[in-house]
């Protein structure tokens, strides 16, 4: 009788003693039972949030400049192919947004190669991966030029788009 009492203690005091900690133990019970929520490496195109575009210092360039600022690992935007992104759009001189599907929660489709978008954008997002993330500076010539997309974008503007590849069909 006196091994089953000891026995359950022994017991009882694991018990506290692996839910008070934050010791190894209890960590790796937790991970195990909240490993299908906690993916915060890298989460996919659907997880995003709305970028904060920063313009850089420095006179705007005169050619396309594509930075990749998260890779994807999906299916590879070519031309004719139907895309659906995510963006944010700010002018380059003020920094102030004129433009974002993120606000509206309508993700953007359009066909690539198409001439349905700007050329920068035909430019910038040929080559992308879903679930990648880009930023596009574009010079007026691949913009809206001369003529400007009144009233936000005024003429001669150079652009700066961050943008999310969601889907590839």
């Amino acid at each position: 009788m006196r091994g089953v009492s000891l026995t359950i203690l022994l017991c009882a005091m694991l018990v506290v003693a692996g839910c008070g900690g934050s010791g190894s133990s209890s960590s790796s019970t937790g991970s195990a039972e909240s490993s299908p929520s906690a993916s915060t490496e890298s989460p996919p195109a659907s997880k995003k949030t709305k970028p904060k575009v920063t313009v850089p210092k420095g006179a705007p360039p005169k050619k396309l400049v594509v930075k990749e600022i998260e890779k994807g690992s999906g299916a590879t935007a070519e031309s004719g192919d139907e895309v659906t992104v995510q963006y944010v759009g700010v002018n380059y001189k003020n920094g102030k947004e004129f433009d974002s599907s993120w606000s509206r929660n309508e993700p953007f489709p359009f066909q690539l190669g198409a001439g349905q978008v700007i050329p920068g954008w035909e430019q910038g997002v040929e080559g992308m991966k879903v679930g990648g993330r880009r930023e596009l500076i574009i010079p007026p010539a691949l913009a809206y030029g001369a003529a400007g997309s009144p009233p936000a974008i005024g003429p001669n503007e150079t652009l700066v788009f961050v943008i999310d590849l969601l889907g590839v069909k």
